[in-house]
């Protein structure tokens, strides 16, 4: 078994055009006033951190850690969900991604994959330069128009779907993996990665490839109506990475998984902030230690009912009493245990 480390929080969300949440440095300082211990870093936005420079340079990057650690945090993993996105996106989404992608590669989608694909290959080398052993992504999605069979499904259309999926991004996990880095697929709706049977479909079609794992977040699999708790117990060895998010799923007469096209607040599945969902943390946590996850538990923000700062303010102490400090001893030790074979044959009359 093995202790869980944080809290730790995702700064993403929290990103904004006004203070502190408009730098870096303003960024760990908030987090680190309100007691976090760790930070998971976005990389889309260069003033955070250019990967371009930071897959090149050591000095950048140990640069970059320094003033991480100046506010007593570590850096718990680099996130690349938005170029993960981009590395596979289905043309029905074309335009709604494009906004995602520097605006000389919008309208242009094989230049805007190929950037995707390079900035991953960066991401691999930066983890590296920093010391990190995880990374959180996306898979990107092909097929996720034909999560619903109608109209009816080609044969093959599924296998050949996963197989590109694949095809795309080996060469991406052999980086990772010459670089010591696990990459963690946050298991997600509209990813072709979005449940455990997705899961296998890609690790297979990727010839099992070391260097897939899972960002583990259960907030997605309430709102599909999947155990997340046995989903540790088929898949601990892949989980890598843990987002502390809380959702709730209350269908109506209405509207049900699908959600009748509504905003988040009116569906009957939508995320909340930790505590006021129905995910079931405590024994999410005591899952994870139990299996000895190597994970921080870092807070993911989304909730359309309360506000970030609340929600971030409140996650420090959420997450700290959910950490399970593993036991060195048994608790009926006091009770004595320790026998030679002779007594072991005098208990059993032999």
């Amino acid at each position: 078994m093995q202790t869980i480390k944080g809290p730790a929080i995702f700064l993403a969300q929290f990103m904004d055009e006004k203070e502190p949440f408009n730098s870096l440095d303003g960024l760990c300082k908030w987090a680190s006033d309100l007691g976090y211990k760790g930070v998971q870093i976005p990389t889309l936005d260069k003033s955070i951190i250019d990967l371009d420079i930071a897959a090149e340079s050591q000095t950048y990057c140990d640069d970059f850690k320094e003033k991480i650690n100046s506010y007593g945090l570590e850096i718990t993993e680099l996130s690349t969900h938005i170029q993960g996105q981009l590395v596979a996106v289905h043309p029905a989404h074309d335009i709604m991604f494009d906004v995602f992608a520097p605006k000389e590669l919008q309208g242009k989608p094989k230049e805007r994959t190929a950037w995707a694909i390079d900035q991953m290959h960066k991401a691999a080398k930066t983890s590296n330069r920093l010391g990190l052993k995880a990374h959180a992504t996306f898979s990107g999605s092909l097929l996720w128009p034909a999560v619903h069979p109608w109209p009816q499904q080609p044969k093959g259309l599924i296998e050949l779907g996963f197989k590109e999926l694949a095809d795309r991004w080996k060469p991406i996990l052999n980086t990772f993996e010459d670089n010591g880095v696990a990459v963690c697929y946050e298991v997600h709706p509209v990813e072709d990665i979005h449940d455990g049977d997705t899961f296998e479909r890609f690790l297979e079609a990727t010839g099992n490839h070391k260097a897939v794992n899972i960002l583990y977040d259960p907030s997605h699999f309430v709102l599909q109506q999947l155990d997340y708790i046995k989903y540790i117990d088929h898949y601990h060895e892949f989980i890598k990475a843990f987002h502390v998010k809380d959702s709730e799923f209350n269908p109506t007469g209405k509207k049900g998984t699908f959600g009748g096209y509504n905003d988040w607040k009116d569906r009957a599945g939508r995320y909340r902030s930790p505590g006021d969902g129905q995910v079931d943390f405590k024994k999410v946590f005591s899952k994870l230690t139990e299996y000895g996850c190597d994970v921080w538990a870092v807070l993911e923000w989304e909730c359309v009912i309360k506000s970030p700062e609340q929600g971030a303010k409140e996650g420090v102490n959420f997450i700290q009493k959910h950490i399970i400090e593993v036991t060195n001893k048994r608790f009926d030790d006091f009770a004595g245990g320790e026998s030679d074979e002779n007594q072991l044959k005098q208990i059993l009359g032999l």
